[in-house]
């Protein structure tokens, strides 16, 4: 299935959490809370301003972001749980180190 967001939405794949603390205890599935970081799978359009034209998305396929921990809505796309968001419940957008 295909699947394209509309206006200023965007489709994010949540990251999955490591399973082990800093200190090396391992957490168990009951007691894990939901990421809050993820990858955009897909972006809308964008939304249109007052004036009628097309205001570009700040963020784009394939970037890793932060969103808030009650953002989006949960749907499943073949058989994979995934969130779709409008573009303001992105907190920002994750940049590797090392990279110039």
């Amino acid at each position: 299935m295909r699947f394209r967001p509309l206006h200023d939405r965007v489709l994010v794949r949540r990251v999955e959490e490591e399973e082990k603390s800093p200190g090396g205890i391992i957490i168990p599935d009951t007691a894990k809370e939901k990421p809050s970081e993820g990858e955009i799978i897909a972006v809308g359009p964008g939304a249109r301003g007052e004036d009628g034209k097309i205001q570009p998305m700040d963020v784009k396929a394939g970037d890793r972001i932060l969103f808030g921990k009650w953002s989006g809505s949960e749907i499943t796309i073949d058989g994979e749980e995934l969130l779709i968001m409008k573009e303001s419940d992105v907190l920002g957008v994750i940049s590797r180190k090392g990279k110039k």
